[in-house]
């Protein structure tokens, strides 16, 4: 195991309404040093919600993707709000796009999307036992709520409106979970 590089300085590269990037000078174990770039950590994580209607079906919505230019069929997720845990967070935005609560959340796991230049993390989060419940959300418009059985996760996988990594690993946990073949630490 490599022990981790020195940081030497972090310092601010670049702004946007939406983004901040900032320039962090290491050292790595071998005296080599380089200049990484990285989005400036902030917010305090997220959420993505694997929310089961009954024993086999998962919620999943439909939503616009800018990055993308398209509509994506995703799990719901969305920005922890400050002083949130992980299992209110993911109920207030299951309550937000998809109109449900839950009774039973378990937080299964946490995943990065990059972490060569990224440090955001977002907490995977199994809600059962739902109840009809809506909150207003900041969505741009309604979400479309789409059933689908976990059994036919294979064939979800290969759509072409199915791109989000974090979502297609999060099914896939949830669903060796439920079957009892990964235990929670």
């Amino acid at each position: 195991m490599h022990k981790p590089p020195i940081i030497h300085a972090i310092r601010d590269a670049a702004v946007s309404r939406f983004l901040r990037i900032e320039a962090v000078d290491l050292e790595f174990s071998n005296g080599e040093r380089r200049t990484f770039e990285r989005m400036k950590p902030g917010g305090v994580g997220a959420v993505l919600i694997v929310a089961m209607r009954d024993a086999d079906t998962v919620l999943l919505v439909r939503e616009y993707g800018v990055g993308l230019d398209r509509y994506e069929l995703g799990l719901p997720k969305g920005r922890l709000d400050p002083g949130e845990t992980p299992e209110q967070g993911a109920n207030r935005e299951l309550k937000e796009e998809v109109g449900y609560g839950a009774r039973e959340l378990t937080v299964l796991h946490k995943l990065s999307l990059s972490p060569s230049y990224m440090s955001h993390m977002a907490h995977v989060v199994l809600a059962r036992d739902l109840y009809p419940e809506r909150l207003p959300g900041d969505e741009p418009e309604p979400l479309e709520v789409v059933p689908w059985k976990l059994a036919e996760l294979h064939t979800l996988v290969t759509r072409d409106d199915v791109s989000e990594g974090r979502s297609i690993a999060a099914l896939f946990m949830a669903r060796e979970y439920l079957a009892g073949r990964i235990k929670l630490a």
